[in-house]
């Protein structure tokens, strides 16, 4: 039950409503959930609060809409934004006190022609755990990422959409590497924003107004004497040209990029001017990275595959796979889905496959030739995990594009 619904329905709520309060009750309601964001959004003719729950969208709860100016002001004095400007976009962050658990909040306001769309990103201290074997990894992937972050040098690079848990990824990564070498290794980092700080490493945020951009930052940071750099993300040539430098130099530079596929990694930063023989020798991994919604433990039970996911299941799978299937229950909250975990997969570039780089092979026979030398593919290492009955097949087909089926 929504503590926000049961407020607003409170004798005292009636004669008027207190946002100090109908917004703690929101954070409230999110934390309890286990939500990841809140949003309210304006609609027609209510403003709908929906939290995002294991990377879905789910409503919570729909308030009057004369609410909407008010709670948008009300988010806007928690993280200092200017109360009276409701034509641009804005951001902040505040923390939250004690009765809310220590939460922190990163609040962005968005214009609409209905009024203020408010998302709050929210940052659980209680849940913060960068623990690289935590991760759910597939146990092939997380041993060869550990050998990656043992190398001196090189670039190891992390891709995938928005939400796929890069961040907790490259955070994990760098809290193995503290905890491997201690006080002894020099780590440094660029981000845009920091979202957690982490122990002994020196952490930076770009800040574009005052021209603190990725490749100042950078350039900067080359005469910190580091021996590894992470970079929040690969966004333009020339951050892309100096972490390739930095990884050809002696530097352990770990980073995200967005790219569509794996493979497609090598022709994104092509694309941006890089040459191929500066690619191939400074590339030591890439990294896809995809979250998919574990069965609920409580409800899942066996079931049979739909009609459109059993034309892509070979025969042999089909006849000896079971399927499992969460009926939806209170403790998922009728989702059928409790948690999640990450579907990976690992290119380790060879020789071959950098021969091939230098020689601008397309993507897809990268692609090819990746799986040729051993490479395990997201749809490869998310069946594995369907025909273990931690997932549905349908959650790994939303996770992975079909045309990488």
């Amino acid at each position: 039950m929504s503590q926000a619904l049961d407020y607003l329905n409170s004798p005292e709520a009636q004669a008027r409503v207190e946002m100090g309060l109908l917004v703690n009750y929101l954070i409230l309601d999110a934390i309890n959930a286990g939500a990841s964001d809140i949003h309210l959004e304006p609609w027609q003719d209510s403003l709908v609060v929906r939290l995002r729950l294991n990377g879905v969208l789910s409503e919570l709860v729909h308030l009057p809409l004369e609410l909407a100016d008010k709670l948008a002001g009300r988010f806007k004095v928690m993280a200092s934004l200017v109360t009276y400007q409701t034509g641009l976009p804005q951001e902040g962050h505040c923390s939250a006190g004690p009765e809310l658990n220590g939460v922190e909040l990163r609040i962005s306001v968005f214009p609409t022609t209905r009024g203020e769309k408010i998302v709050v990103r929210l940052f659980d201290p209680r849940s913060r755990s960068f623990d690289l074997a935590g991760l759910g990894f597939e146990h092939e992937t997380l041993s060869r990422l550990v050998q990656l972050l043992a190398r001196p040098s090189g670039l190891i690079l992390l891709t995938g959409p928005t939400g796929a848990g890069k961040t907790t990824a490259i955070y994990s990564a760098l809290s193995h590497v503290v905890q491997r070498s201690g006080s002894s290794m020099s780590i440094a980092t660029v981000e845009d924003p920091v979202e957690y700080n982490l122990p002994m490493v020196s952490q930076s945020q770009v800040n574009p107004a005052q021209e603190f951009t990725y490749p100042r930052a950078l350039r900067s940071l080359m005469r910190q004497d580091p021996q590894v750099i992470m970079i929040g993300e690969i966004r333009d040539p020339e951050t892309a040209a100096i972490a390739v430098q930095a990884g050809l130099t002696g530097h352990l530079v770990i980073s995200t990029i967005h790219s569509g596929s794996t493979s497609g990694v090598v022709a994104r930063l092509i694309n941006m001017g890089l040459e191929p023989f500066l690619l191939a020798s400074s590339i030591a991994g890439v990294l896809g990275i995809r979250l998919v919604r574990k069965n609920c433990p409580s409800c899942s039970q066996p079931c049979a595959p739909d009609a459109n996911s059993i034309r892509l299941l070979p025969e042999a799978v089909l006849a000896a796979g079971k399927f499992f299937r969460g009926a939806g229950c209170d403790h998922c909250l009728g989702t059928g889905y409790s948690g999640r975990f990450a579907i990976t997969e690992m290119l380790l570039p060879d020789e071959n496959f950098r021969e091939a780089v230098m020689n601008k092979t397309p993507t897809h026979t990268l692609h090819d030739l990746a799986i040729e030398r051993g490479m395990k593919t997201l749809w490869q290492n998310g069946l594995r995990r369907v025909l273990t009955g931690q997932t549905t097949i349908e959650e790994v087909l939303r996770a992975v594009a079909l045309d990488q089926v």
